[in-house]
Order: structure tokens, then C-alpha cells, then sequence
């Protein structure tokens, strides 16, 4: 199974979970997406690997239109029926290639990607697309979780995302994702660093990880317990474990 297939065969899967998980659904956490890209009525959107369309959706309410890409059908079905449900009108699901997509330059107002770096192997590649189809002036919004700046803890995070869920390529740091924008020609008018809240079991339950591997990540997560091993906030709540996942928003416009 390569790469894609991954993607492909885990958010078959996630598909319903993902379009319900709070994490997913915090509707204030998309909104610092919609004052990010200063959206206007007047604005066409796209949101790239867009999956169940929950930040499509939360943009239609502010822009004349907005797009969602996904290479997964299944998040694409998804999505139809939370438009359907919402009965939202100006949106449009189109299949595709985050690092090919099949649209003309120059084509959006607002170009976001939310949660998705970190399934890329080629997220350079992606954001290129990104400043693409976006017309000069428009802006470019990325949002994604970041390993810890130590490099112990980034290694560690990210053996334990990619054995949580197979199709993770690598979560990249706060200075790699600054980077990234930096060596693409954009210089970044915004930054916004947040957490998301989660629990242990409630996050394996939502997992489709190997046979197997959910007590060697339970057990990852009890020995993070100690020393913050993994960079997130791991602790006990009476029976509970806690952790945050630590995300970044960046914001830049394209050159005129």
C-alpha cells in the first residue's frame, strides 16, 4: 500500500468520525481561518484536502463562493450531506490532488488547508499549488499541528502520530511551516498559536491504527506522563488522560 492508498483507506474510515470530532467542529477555531483571510462577501474560497467540508461550509456563510478538494470520496459524500443537512447553497466538492490542483491560476480570493500538511510527503509542493490558483493580492491561510521544537520531542510526537494514524507523512515544526512559506515567496502577515484539547481513549477510539498498536500508543502516551516526552501536555484527570495538540495558523498574501 502506497502512501495514497493510506490516505485513501484511513479517511474511508474517518470519514463520519472526523466530521463529528469536537477538535474538528470547534467552530472558533475556523473562524481564526475566516479573519485570517480578511473574507469578504465578495470572495471565491478554496479549502484544499478539504475532507468532510467543515470549513467550506463555516466560509459559505461569508463568501459569494466556496470550493472544497479532497482526494478521498468518501469525505467528499461526507460533506454533501452536511451541506444538505445546513441546506447551504454556494459551495461546490471537486476530487483532486492537493499537489496538483485542477483549477487555472489566478482563480481564488482565499486559498486555505486545515489539518492536512502532515498527511503530505510533498508539502512544499502543495502550498506552491496553493499560491497558484490564488489571484495576486489573495490570500494564503495554513493551519496545522506542529511537533515541539526539541528534536527528541518532534521525533517522538511524530513516531507516535504515524503509528496512530498510518497515513501521517511527518508534522512539521513552527519553524519548518514558517519556512515553508518563507522559500515559496510569502512573507507572513499573521501567526496564531493554539491547542487542541483531547483525551486519550476518546482519540484511540476515532484511530484505525495497526493490530495491535493501540496499547503500544497507550503505552507511549503513560511514559510521556512523565517528562512531556511527546511536546503534548500529557496528564492525569482522575482516570483520564489529557493531551493538546499544538497548532499554528499562518497567514500571508500573494504578491500583486
Amino acid at each position: 500500500m502506497d502512501h495514497r492508498d493510506r490516505i485513501h483507506d484511513q479517511f474511508t474510515r474517518q470519514a463520519v468520525v472526523f466530521s463529528e470530532a469536537p477538535a474538528m467542529t470547534d467552530v472558533e477555531a475556523i473562524k481564526l481561518l475566516i479573519e485570517a483571510a480578511h473574507a469578504q462577501p465578495a470572495h471565491r474560497s478554496l479549502d484544499v484536502a478539504c475532507g468532510p467540508g467543515l470549513v467550506v461550509l463555516e466560509f459559505a456563510g461569508v463568501v459569494s463562493s466556496a470550493v472544497g478538494l479532497d482526494t478521498t470520496q468518501a469525505m467528499l459524500d461526507r460533506a454533501r450531506e452536511l451541506q444538505r443537512e445546513r441546506n447551504i447553497a454556494n459551495v461546490e466538492w471537486v476530487p483532486g490532488e492537493a499537489d496538483a490542483l485542477p483549477f487555472p491560476s489566478d482563480s481564488f480570493d482565499i486559498v486555505t488547508c486545515r489539518f492536512a500538511f502532515h498527511h503530505m510527503q510533498q508539502p512544499r509542493t502543495t502550498l506552491r499549488e496553493m499560491i497558484r490558483v490564488a489571484r495576486p493580492g489573495g490570500r494564503i491561510v495554513v493551519c496545522d499541528g506542529v511537533a515541539a521544537e526539541d528534536q527528541a520531542k518532534a521525533d517522538a510526537f511524530n513516531a507516535f502520530e504515524c503509528m496512530r494514524d498510518p497515513s501521517t507523512a511527518r508534522f512539521l515544526k513552527a519553524t519548518e511551516l514558517r519556512a515553508l512559506f518563507a522559500d515559496a515567496g510569502l512573507s507572513i502577515e499573521a501567526e496564531r498559536a493554539y491547542r487542541v484539547p483531547t483525551e486519550l481513549e476518546g482519540l484511540l477510539k476515532a484511530s484505525f491504527p495497526a493490530e495491535g498498536d493501540a496499547d503500544r500508543l497507550r503505552a507511549i502516551v503513560r511514559a510521556s506522563l512523565e517528562n512531556d516526552g511527546l511536546g503534548m501536555n500529557t496528564r492525569r484527570r482522575g482516570d483520564r488522560i489529557l493531551l493538546d495538540y499544538p497548532a499554528l495558523v499562518l497567514s500571508a498574501q500573494k504578491p500583486r
